[in-house]
């Protein structure tokens, strides 16, 4: 009897140890921006309510990189494609108000920050901006925003410290509301993390 159970704890450590491999593997790479403060922010820290599995997940929305040539679809983007958490891909919050916006100036320099649950190879981060005269009553569309990223940070393959921030110059000549997207490219995978930030200039 006392071999029996000798034979099945160790049987049980080592499937409870498996799993644990298998499980950290699994979330090999995860992050989200928190300066401007990003839609799955405001959710998880509870500015905005009623997010679905978001709250719990910030870190999550991670799809096919590429963007703007490939990538989430129209729509889906600021959700990284993912219908699990498509309230950040709405205009309105799941209560029907405005995102809160962050205050930015356009032509100053702004200081970026992406907060990493689990660090991974990367090969970039580039940010978007929606367009002067941007429909905000939609989804957000690649129509909505000039394609061309007005910062590029390389990153060469490395893999970022826990936060990790970079300044860049915002575009000049926007006012009003509009959405910063913010994506980090993953090196060694297919995918990419997408951020959206509601800001004011």
């Amino acid at each position: 009897m006392r071999k029996k159970t000798k034979w099945y704890a160790a049987v049980l450590g080592l499937s409870t140890a498996g799993a644990l491999v298998l499980s950290s593997g699994g979330a090999s790479g995860h992050g989200y921006t928190d300066l401007p403060v990003s839609r799955q922010k405001l959710c998880q820290n509870g500015t905005v309510t009623n997010c679905g599995d978001i709250q719990w997940e910030p870190q999550s929305v991670e799809g096919p990189k590429g963007f703007p040539g490939s990538g989430p679809a129209d729509g889906t983007i600021c959700s990284g494609g993912h219908s699990r958490f498509s309230q950040l891909s709405s205009p309105k919050t799941p209560s029907g108000g405005a995102w809160p916006t962050t205050k930015v100036t356009g032509g100053q320099s702004y200081t970026f920050r992406w907060q990493f649950t689990a660090r991974h190879a990367t090969t970039d981060f580039k940010y978007y901006v929606t367009k002067a005269g941007w429909n905000q009553n939609h989804n957000l569309a690649r129509s909505d925003l000039n394609l061309t990223p007005f910062l590029t940070v390389p990153y060469n393959s490395q893999q970022p410290p826990a936060t990790l921030s970079h300044s860049g110059t915002l575009p000049s000549g926007l006012s009003g509301h509009h959405v910063i997207l913010a994506v980090w490219t993953i090196a060694d995978t297919g995918n990419a993390f997408y951020a959206c930030s509601d800001v004011t200039f």
